[in-house]
């Protein structure tokens, strides 16, 4: 079995160096690899991102990470990123890594994601400008995903992991309001998934969300939103077989 630690939404500012340590240096005992699915930050600092960076370094297991929104916010992006690879964390957008564990290569690939809603309700590149480069915007992150994990599959990896901030699909949506379910996620990123194949979805930013889903085409997704575990962490089994068993493990409780 290939653990899988994963949690998103931390949103760590200046003030919470040190809350999520205590639980990161127990992984060796039951993870083989921890995921961040976005917003790791308040505001987007590279100040804040230090803080994480502190948090993450040097741990027994190897970081993996996707920005979300909030880690945008100062439009600093690039240094936030640059922060945190100093620090040991591989920060993936359009891209993959491989993990070697135990003799089995677990690869992720990973993106932000965007907005747009689910089919029925979804936006479209139709109309002003602005909207066409909302959907456009999306779409290239699905793609960067879609081609990822197609990579991934050439290398010939024993299970492969799809890590996003926003939600491919409404499943792990319910809880929040409908009214801003197309600024969740994308329909886009779950046909990204199901084209290329993978054992398990990871994402975060639905706050008020739930933690399991799928997609149309049967591949696990899990919110690993912190609001909605409540713990540092859920750890989930894959199979490395080509099959998925996502379950949460005992993983330590923290505030919230």
């Amino acid at each position: 079995m290939i653990r899988v630690a994963a949690v998103g939404d931390i949103h760590m500012g200046l003030d919470s160096q040190g809350v999520l340590r205590p639980a990161f240096e127990t992984l060796h005992d039951c993870a083989d690899l921890l995921l961040l699915a976005g917003d790791l930050t308040r505001h987007g600092t590279p100040e804040e991102a230090r803080v994480v960076a502190q948090e993450v370094s040097g741990l027994p297991v190897t970081v993996v990470a996707v920005l979300g929104n909030h880690d945008h916010h100062d439009e600093r992006p690039a240094e936030v990123t640059a922060v945190l690879r100093d620090a040991g964390v591989r920060v993936l957008e359009g891209q993959s890594t491989v993990v070697e564990v135990d003799g089995k290569r677990v690869g992720i690939a990973g993106t932000k994601g965007f907005g747009g809603g689910f089919v029925g309700r979804s936006g479209s590149e139709f109309g002003e400008p602005l909207m066409k480069e909302f959907i456009r915007y999306t779409r290239r992150c699905a793609e960067g995903l879609r081609a990822s994990l197609h990579e991934l599959a050439e290398q010939g990896c024993d299970a492969r992991v799809a890590l996003t901030h926003f939600s491919p699909v409404p499943d792990t949506l319910a809880g929040e309001p409908l009214e801003i379910y197309p600024f969740l996620g994308s329909y886009l990123l779950a046909e990204a998934v199901d084209d290329a194949g993978a054992d398990l979805a990871v994402h975060g930013h639905a706050h008020a969300g739930t933690e399991h889903g799928i997609t149309s085409g049967g591949v696990p997704v899990r919110n690993v939103a912190q609001p909605v575990i409540r713990k540092a962490f859920n750890v989930y089994h894959l199979r490395g077989e080509g099959q998925a068993e996502p379950r949460a493990e005992a993983s330590a409780d923290r505030p919230v």
